[in-house]
């Protein structure tokens, strides 16, 4: 279920001090944020964070694009390593084609 639009959207209060803080700042160090849940508001635009996926710190730099989505999206927690080799060879002979 998503959230009442009368609420607006959920911004961790110490996220908003940061990057506001990180705005008069001249040296632009990213900020490190744990909170995957908050989402991304017009005034992110331009900042970079680096968001905890359970492991590491994934940087990420806000565009336009990425407004109304949570900070969670953009750092997957699962990584994806392929099929298994049993897979690969047996779609192998079907590209190989047929002997002459």
């Amino acid at each position: 279920m998503a959230r009442a639009v009368w609420k607006g959207p959920f911004v961790e209060e110490s996220l908003m001090k940061k990057v506001d803080k990180y705005k008069e700042d001249p040296k632009k160090i990213p900020i490190k944020t744990w909170s995957r849940k908050s989402t991304i508001i017009p005034d992110f635009v331009g900042v970079s964070f680096q968001i905890y996926n359970g492991k590491k710190f994934i940087p990420i730099t806000i565009s336009e694009d990425m407004v109304g989505h949570k900070l969670g999206e953009f750092s997957p927690t699962r990584t994806f390593f392929g099929h298994t080799p049993a897979d690969k060879k047996a779609a192998k002979p079907a590209e190989t084609g047929v002997k002459k």
